[in-house]
């Protein structure tokens, strides 16, 4: 048993002052209520940790090399995908582990309670299957093991190079199944998260996107589901929708809305390329939008429309797919900044009497919950503790409270220097502001970045 205390605690049911919550030897919160007496752990401020609705692990190696134009003179999406399969050739299993346990031990620095990854790195160079289908699925449980974080695990389903069934080719090999095949791997990477993974870990399933899956695959990859959650890539690119619209006669969110009984149990994620049609249809069916603010401008993807989707009473959540950075709060703050840049606004999702960081925050707890299929983004019984607390007593929340320290956290720029404990399914994992493995997470990690630049 854990017992915490906190002078301010976000609940189920708003803010409350002088709050005591007991965390039992499962992970779960067994009680939330007045504060009896001050525990040995004392918090400033505690809130339900969101999860990462997003994660490509091993992408945070290449964060930092791919901000050079070449030869080409525009660079977009499509130029740094290609910069990124060339660098997948020194990616083996014993790297991508490391890769993905720093990735992982700075989500939950950053605030985060556990994550969803999207996980489509399956095979070796040249697209040769392990012997074991799901040993890069391994990997990912073992780092997230390491970590201590909550994951969900999504195995992706990657058939063809386009809409027009051409093969995989280069990097891409490394991704690609057939059906039959990714059953298998499917059913390994269960394996894997029901024997080594952490009690309250799950498993989804993702087929990738309209453009790579075909009407079979996406069938048999539904089939696998059950009830776990379905992630899809989805109207991300201009290029996309076009190539999408050619060969299937609609645009992707029309398409897929028009031809799957989309509903809470998907996440479909950037939609940056939607009409307000397309917005207000996606909203009805319960679906989560998975946003990536910092990766959606690094890529220059474009804009979720977030005013229009959320005032149709549309559920969303932040993930941070390439991991070139990972923050929270950055996150939430590109998110709400986007809204104000393209409508020349400002609280542009703050609502009568909810502040803009408020807002935020519980879209994102609210939202990352229920894309990961996980019971938690909330402080209460039976819910999972997975909780983040910040300091107050600084130069950047000054002992604010309530959403005004949110909204300080969030648009002070300094959110994540405030973090000083993170649980992940009652797991202590992050105190005083560090991870309790960071020096050999971080020593492994280098070790494998010296490696890679050596190759380079």
């Amino acid at each position: 048993m854990q017992i915490l205390t906190a002078s301010q605690a976000l609940m189920s049911d708003g803010w409350q002052r002088d709050v005591e919550i007991r965390v039992g030897d499962d992970g779960r919160i067994e009680s939330a209520g007045p504060m009896t007496a001050r525990a040995t752990h004392h918090l400033d401020m505690l809130l339900p940790a969101p999860l990462n609705l997003h994660s490509h692990a091993f992408q945070r190696a290449i964060s930092g090399l791919t901000e050079a134009r070449g030869p080409d003179p525009t660079d977009t999406f499509w130029t740094w995908r290609q910069q990124m399969y060339r660098f997948l050739g020194g990616l083996d299993p014993d790297r991508v582990e490391a890769i993905a346990a720093m990735v992982f031990m700075e989500m939950l620095e950053a605030g985060y309670g556990a994550v969803a990854e999207f996980h489509y790195l399956h095979h070796a160079a040249g697209g040769q299957p392990h012997d074991d289908p799901a040993e890069m699925s391994a990997r990912i449980v073992a780092a997230a093991q390491e970590a201590g974080i909550g994951l969900t695990l999504l195995p992706v389903l990657y058939q063809w190079g386009g809409c027009d069934a051409r093969p995989l080719a280069g990097g891409q090999r490394r991704f690609g199944n057939d059906p039959d095949r990714f059953a298998r791997l499917h059913a390994s990477a269960a394996r894997h998260v029901a024997t080594h993974g952490h009690a309250d870990d799950r498993i989804g399933v993702a087929p990738h996107s309209l453009r790579a899956v075909d009407a079979g695959g996406m069938a048999a990859a539904l089939a696998l589901a059950g009830d776990g959650p379905v992630h899809m890539h989805l109207a991300e690119q201009v290029a996309e929708v076009e190539e999408v619209q050619a060969h299937r006669g609609a645009r992707p969110v029309t398409w897929l809305l028009d031809n799957h009984a989309v509903d809470a149990r998907w996440c479909l994620i950037h939609c940056t390329q939607m009409t307000p049609e397309e917005t207000t249809r996606l909203a009805a069916t319960g679906a989560v939008a998975g946003l990536c603010p910092i990766t959606e401008s690094n890529l220059g993807d474009g804009v979720f429309d977030g005013v229009r989707h959320l005032g149709a009473g549309g559920h969303a959540g932040i993930g941070s797919d390439s991991n070139v950075h990972i923050s929270l709060f950055d996150e939430l703050r590109t998110l709400e900044y986007s809204q104000r840049l393209r409508d020349r606004s400002r609280a542009a999702l703050a609502m009568q009497g909810v502040s803009t960081g408020r807002r935020l925050y519980d879209m994102a707890r609210a939202g990352g919950a229920q894309a990961g299929g996980r019971n938690a983004g909330r402080i209460a019984p039976g819910a999972l503790a997975d909780l983040v607390a910040l300091a107050t007593d600084n130069e950047w929340l000054c002992n604010r409270t309530g959403d005004t320290a949110l909204d300080a956290a969030i648009f002070g720029g300094h959110g994540a220097a405030c973090v000083t404990d993170v649980w992940s399914g009652g797991r202590h994992v992050v105190r005083e502001g560090r991870h309790i493995r960071r020096d050999t997470i971080r020593a492994r990690f280098r070790a494998v970045m010296a490696e890679l630049e050596a190759r380079a």
